[in-house]
């Protein structure tokens, strides 16, 4: 890389959020004739999808409890819809079965999708859910579910292929992606940050000098976060106006997901379609298919699909809490070549007796389990939403792990960019922890639902 000496616009991250903002940004500033991609630069340490983007599993779902999250979600389904090819975007939907515990949050979604015009069912009753399933999948067997919501919309992408894709784009708009280049330090005059500095394999240390930064980084945010002189506590003031000091800004989850390897063509529905992505949560005791021995009596989820280029039955369950301090949690290596943050016997018991619990076709087929390394860690905020909001003239995307379906985030964040603030980003603000201003809790064992 030949450094440059100055860019209007730095970009740290080649995943889903930041070849999003250069995008977008792109387009919008060539639209107003305020310059174009060349005024645009993203840095990435390793290169395009090295962080959670690309090791994403690829749910595309409206699936939230929380209306901001909803409304928001709606936006990024309808870029994914704007170009399925480039995007390797699937539509085939999203299905959730949910028990009586859930029953009163589904129906609200359910209420709040046709509010603004997503297309899904709802079906309530535990026959007329066992029905619709068994309808859908003969050989369906759980148990428990007194509702089901099916989103027409939504689906599922291809992580690699729709980041190469988003990539493609902003090049073709004139954006620079520079993988291999570091940022170690920020250079900051009166708040506002001046440059960048930077460690470039190609090339080693340089300093490159910015009108705004766009901080995309995924799981690395927590250390943008402290260069940029914010909290690593925070104060959180509940929606019953208490206020709870010394809240951490960052927590980590440990991501669990795996595939079990047959053939995905042989999950289909009954009249030989692909199915929806099927997400079940469920308050019915788990037990080991194999053994029969007692998983869970507790609350449990999980989701799968089948995924042609993962070559299986792809999914995964509740992430876990990684419990230690964010400043002592080692977030590289990343994904898979982290020998602490990958998946254990613990989960591929529990994920493929959850398969079994659901359908007869998937009994006994533990076995068929890939042993090959999976899973990866994400920052999540206080509250496991996201926050998107300007510090100075340094833009935050902080999706707290809900980041690879929000593919549209980036043209709101390029608008905001050029002073046009964004509705939907508005309840997503980092002064929500102080004004109590924050989104309702469901009864999901999902943090992120």
């Amino acid at each position: 890389m030949t450094t440059p000496a100055h860019v209007r616009y730095v970009v740290v991250g080649a995943g889903m959020h930041g070849l999003s903002t250069a995008w977008h940004l792109a387009r919008e500033l060539e639209a107003r004739g305020l310059g174009g991609g060349a005024d645009i630069v993203v840095l990435d340490k390793s290169g395009i999808g090295a962080g959670a983007s690309g090791i994403a599993c690829g749910t595309i779902r409206n699936n939230y409890f929380q209306p901001a999250m909803r409304e928001l979600m709606a936006h990024n389904v309808s870029v994914w819809e704007s170009d399925p090819e480039a995007f390797s975007y699937h539509p085939v939907g999203f299905l959730q079965t949910a028990p009586e515990a859930m029953h009163e949050d589904v129906v609200q979604i359910y209420t709040e999708q046709q509010a603004i015009g997503y297309d899904s069912v709802l079906v309530e009753g535990e026959q007329d859910c066992a029905r619709y399933m068994q309808d859908m999948f003969p050989d369906w067997q759980a148990t428990g579910a007194t509702t089901v919501l099916h989103e027409k919309q939504g689906g599922y992408a291809n992580n690699k292929r729709s980041l190469a894709g988003l990539a493609a784009k902003a090049r073709a708009a004139g954006v620079r992606i520079e993988s291999g280049v570091r940022v170690t330090g920020l250079r900051r005059s009166g708040g506002a940050v001046t440059a960048v500095e930077i460690d470039s394999d190609a090339a080693g240390p340089g300093v490159i000098a910015c009108d705004r930064l766009v901080i995309a980084a995924g799981p690395w945010v927590r250390d943008f976060w402290a260069m940029l002189g914010l909290p690593d506590q925070v104060d959180v003031t509940g929606p019953d106006a208490a206020v709870y000091p010394g809240r951490p800004m960052w927590t980590y989850w440990a991501l669990q997901e795996g595939t079990l390897e047959v053939d995905p063509g042989t999950f289909t529905t009954s009249d030989g379609s692909l199915p929806p992505v099927v997400h079940v949560d469920s308050d019915v005791p788990l037990y080991d298919d194999i053994d029969g021995g007692l998983i869970t009596d507790q609350m449990w989820g999980i989701y799968f699909k089948p995924d042609f280029d993962f070559g299986g039955v792809q999914g995964g369950a509740a992430p876990y809490v990684v419990e230690r301090p964010a400043r002592e949690v080692a977030v590289d290596p990343y994904g898979t070549a982290s020998p602490e943050f990958v998946v254990g016997e613990d989960f591929t018991r529990m994920w493929t007796s959850g398969l079994a619990h659901c359908l007869k076709r998937f009994e006994k087929q533990r076995p068929l389990y890939r042993r090959e390394p999976s899973g990866g860690i994400g920052a999540f905020t206080p509250d496991s939403f996201p926050v998107f909001d300007a510090f100075e003239n340094a833009y935050v995307i902080a999706d707290s792990n809900h980041g690879y379906k929000m593919i549209g985030v980036g043209a709101l964040v390029a608008r905001e960019l050029l002073g046009e603030p964004q509705a939907l980003l508005e309840p997503f603000r980092f002064s929500r922890y102080q004004t109590g201003k924050l989104h309702p809790v469901s009864h999901s064992p999902f943090p992120w639902s």
